[in-house]
């Protein structure tokens, strides 16, 4: 099988400019808006889920140093034990989200 490159490259589609005003506003006037677009955005109520789950994880700290300490504590015990079969799993399903 070939396949032919020919260096087309599609045309980018046009972008509708937004017209804006270079005039100062006279001093002491409050600065007026701009821009008055017409277009408007709604996020819908699964866009602002994961919004909010982004703000909270974005606060948690990125390790759990009550899990560290556990941890730490069971190896220098000699009490940690591994669990094949466990990781096994967990592997496998993290393949099957993957693949989709």
């Amino acid at each position: 099988m070939s396949q032919k490159i020919d260096g087309g490259i599609p045309a980018a589609p046009q972008l509708r400019s937004v017209a804006t005003s270079t005039k100062a506003a006279p001093v002491g006037e409050p600065r007026a808006q701009a821009i008055q677009a017409g277009d408007s955005l709604r996020l819908t109520d699964e866009a602002s889920t994961l919004q909010a789950m982004q703000r909270e994880l974005s606060a948690a700290p990125a390790i759990d140093e009550s899990r560290v300490q556990a941890v730490r504590e069971a190896l220098e015990n000699g009490t940690y034990r591994i669990n094949p079969d466990v990781i096994a799993s967990r592997m496998l399903g993290l393949d099957e989200l993957l693949a989709g």
